[in-house]
């Protein structure tokens, strides 16, 4: 017993795995802060500091202290976990739950494409904030729909290992480049003056504008110093392309091989194009297998482009847009960052191939809850 009737505060030893576990909690980004306060409690008391220690060196109450210090002496690791709340008991079973989920995943509400959280509480009588409740416990979200798209081209593995092996192991003493257009960009003007940003509200535009004029930007990228070759024309036909490719073949320092990366456009395959990458055999193009543009670097640059320049820019001609561009282009070349390509040839075809046998298994899912509707 210390002076003034106070206990001592007890002593804490630790194993070698309960040191890494607390360790852990205390340092990991995801752990409840609650949590980590009482891992850190118990690390500086198995050093041997004393309760008064502990508050002055990390700033927490003195009850806070004692109280995880000794729940910690009593129950080891398990006692600095939160124990389950007492509450009002469920009033809906677990049948009436999966019949819910069954329903949002197999059925559609009258004159509606899904459900929301009115209407499928209207058809199981439960209150919309149960129906959230389940959705979120099960991560349903009935409202949100995304796009997907599955190349068909019959040689999609050759040409997606060749281009992700350029990606992956670039050739020595040779160029890379993505190359493509994004055609027919609008130069926009809104029809009422933008709103600025201002605290506690966004910038704000009409939804409404006036067209001047359109142009096409051709634009090279180079993969391993991220820096871009651009030129906006009037149009994008196969005369366009070829002059782009001799500002391209200008640019690049002489001695290099050069790898292009482009899709399988009409414009890319003329006789004249042809032509002229025959008289230069050390230009080798890889061409993109047919609806896969995601493969070709450049869409991420022609992204960054749409969203930082075009989308919320205001052009009231096509040579303001076309400077708008060219501007984005010039501040990307002074500071270039190249994209890093993460994912090798096998972890693509491993993802496509889970994928095309969930959606082969939801087809089998569906045929039978119409073969077991129409008996």
């Amino acid at each position: 017993m210390a002076g003034r009737g106070r206990v001592a505060a007890v002593s804490i030893s630790l194993t070698d795995a309960e040191r890494q576990e607390l360790e852990g909690l205390a340092s990991r980004r995801k752990t409840a802060q609650g949590l980590a306060r009482r891992a850190r409690i118990v690390l500086e008391a198995s050093r041997g500091l004393q309760n008064k220690q502990i508050v002055a060196r990390l700033g927490f109450d003195a009850n806070t202290v004692s109280k995880w210090r000794r729940r910690f002496a009593e129950r080891r690791c398990e006692g600095l976990y939160d124990e389950p709340r007492s509450g009002a008991p469920r009033t809906i079973g677990d049948d009436e739950i999966a019949r819910t989920i069954q329903r949002t995943l197999e059925e559609t509400p009258a004159g509606a494409t899904h459900w929301s959280l009115r209407s499928m509480a209207r058809a199981t009588g439960y209150a919309p904030s149960t129906i959230h409740r389940i959705w979120k416990a099960f991560s349903l979200q009935p409202h949100r729909s995304e796009t997907f798209k599955l190349s068909t081209d019959p040689l999609f593995v050759e040409k997606m290992r060749d281009i992700v092996g350029l990606y992956m192991a670039p050739p020595d003493r040779a160029l890379v480049l993505c190359i493509d257009e994004k055609s027919q960009i609008q130069a926009l003007d809104r029809s009422q003056p933008l709103l600025p940003m201002r605290p506690g509200q966004p910038e704000r535009r009409t939804h409404d504008y006036k067209r001047h004029g359109t142009t096409s930007l051709f634009a090279a990228l180079d993969i391993a110093t991220g820096k871009v070759i651009g030129k906006c024309y009037p149009r994008h036909r196969a005369r366009e392309f070829l002059s782009f490719l001799r500002q391209i073949d200008a640019a690049i320092p002489h001695g290099l091989d050069v790898h292009l990366v482009m899709d399988n456009y009409a414009t890319h395959k003329t006789p004249a194009i042809r032509a002229w990458l025959a008289r230069r055999p050390h230009w080798q193009v890889h061409l993109t297998p047919t609806g896969a543009s995601w493969i070709n670097q450049v869409e991420r640059f022609f992204a960054d482009l749409t969203s930082r320049q075009i989308r919320r820019g205001v052009h009231r001609s096509t040579a303001d847009l076309e400077a708008a561009i060219e501007s984005y282009i010039a501040a990307t070349n002074a500071d270039p960052k190249p994209f890093r390509w993460a994912k090798s040839a096998d972890d693509i075809l491993a993802s496509i191939q889970r994928f095309c046998l969930r959606t082969l298994d939801t087809a089998h899912q569906q045929i039978n809850i119409i073969s077991e509707s129409g008996q």
